[in-house]
């Protein structure tokens, strides 16, 4: 959420931040604004007479006025007509109040100065690559046909007997691949100073809005509408929410955590897009990555972020390149944002595996989480960020398409043996 008080005393520097991210009208908010704190300004008026004629009624009658003198009437008929206009300006103002967060609720961070200017996915700019782009000299399998082929991947079953479309059953080594990389993940980034957690997979809506999935993402979600429950979306949501309206000390931090859990996404909107494979699925695993940090330290906290996304694909010996995201990129809670796109032979191409983001204190801010400095009084928001470490179907499919072999098998990441006691699938 953006903080009210920097929109009201820089509209202009707002307005032209959030034109960089689409087409945001300010003036609705400032009017709302304005409303509210004449409102505000008029009820405390009128409460300081209010406390003023109660004072002057007692200092009267003390002074042995009756209750029918005429000018300790006048006085309480005044506090009467008072009282009553406060039981109207009241409400009033908390109505403005829930339009004023209503609308704050609706508006996007703020790119960072750092994040480039730009419209769309093709303003991204490369930042770096890494390994070589596998470019085989006969045609490629793309990576469902392989596992299919190798009875690992089954998505007839998964839509036609269990779910429906972009789902999958995974079967025998495909299961266990699975398993091995979320295993090899989270020990990759425990072994990195990260904390693991196992969330609850449903969440409630305040947890929802808290992250900045809701309301922008409600049309995105599963719902148990009956239990004001929803399927996670990501890890990110129950993590922003470990710490939700805490005041944690300055010394915690950095607080950093890592989860894998399963994730559901209607993927509205995205319909003719990857509709066969694993990338884009309505279910899929994922580990992620969570930090809360001091604001001092937040930009250095997303490199290292990203690094550790890195590290994965480079364990791997997967091909990847690093993009920070244009403004018309950004996600909705960010300001910076880099990711990940792993090489993918088949369609000759880069694919995202990994988003990587600073959300500064608008999280924070939404989730009501501060932090104390020893010996100051006063709080303030911290930073959050977060970032895939990795999505494990992206990862796999990457796998089977850059280790496939001539004679049909699919060698394992060297990493990966051990987990899996195995050399190929």
């Amino acid at each position: 959420m953006l903080d009210l008080r920097q929109i009201r005393e820089q509209p202009e520097t707002v307005q032209a931040a959030l034109q960089q991210r689409g087409a945001y009208d300010l003036a609705p908010l400032l009017s709302l604004d304005q409303q509210q704190r004449q409102l505000e300004t008029r009820r405390s008026q009128l409460q300081a007479r209010s406390n003023e004629i109660g004072k002057r009624v007692g200092q009267a009658i003390k002074a042995g006025s009756g209750a029918s003198d005429p000018a300790i009437v006048a006085l309480k008929t005044e506090g009467n007509d008072i009282k009553a206009e406060l039981q109207t300006l009241e409400p009033e103002e908390r109505d403005i109040k829930t339009q004023i967060e209503a609308f704050l609720l609706t508006l996007p961070n703020l790119p960072s100065d750092s994040t480039p200017v730009g419209a769309s996915a093709d303003d991204n700019i490369e930042v770096r690559r890494w390994g070589e782009a596998y470019r085989p000299q006969s045609a490629v399998k793309p990576h469902w046909e392989i596992g299919e082929i190798l009875g690992i991947l089954d998505f007839k079953r998964a839509a036609e007997k269990i779910a429906q479309s972009r789902f999958v059953v995974l079967m025998g080594a495909g299961a266990a691949l699975e398993r091995a990389l979320i295993s090899f993940m989270l020990d990759r980034h425990t072994r990195a100073g990260y904390q693991e957690i196992l969330p609850p997979y449903l969440i409630n809506s305040a947890a929802l809005t808290a992250s900045g999935q809701l309301p922008k993402f409600a049309e995105e979600s599963f719902q148990c509408r009956h239990d004001d429950l929803w399927l996670t979306p990501t890890a990110e949501v129950p993590l922003t929410n470990l710490h939700r309206d805490d005041i944690l000390n300055a010394d915690q931090l950095p607080l950093r955590y890592c989860a894998y859990t399963p994730c559901f996404r209607r993927e509205a909107g995205s319909y003719g897009k990857d509709t066969r494979g694993l990338i884009r699925l309505h279910q899929f695993n994922k580990v992620e990555m969570y930090h809360f940090t001091h604001p001092d330290q937040s930009f250095i906290a997303l490199e290292n972020l990203v690094q550790d996304a890195e590290d994965i694909l480079q364990q791997l010996q997967l091909p990847y390149r690093v993009l920070a995201l244009c403004t018309g990129d950004l996600g909705f809670s960010s300001s910076k944002t880099y990711d990940l796109e792993v090489w993918m032979p088949s369609s000759d191409s880069y694919r995202e595996i990994s988003s990587c983001s600073n959300c500064l204190d608008f999280q924070a801010r939404r989730a009501n989480i501060r932090f104390k400095a020893s010996g100051q009084k006063g709080t303030q928001y911290l930073h959050t960020l977060n970032g895939s470490g990795l999505a494990i179907g992206r990862t796999m499919a990457a796998i089977l398409e850059n280790y496939q072999q001539a004679n049909g098998a699919v060698r394992v990441p060297e990493v990966l043996q051990p987990y899996l006691g195995r050399e190929y699938l």
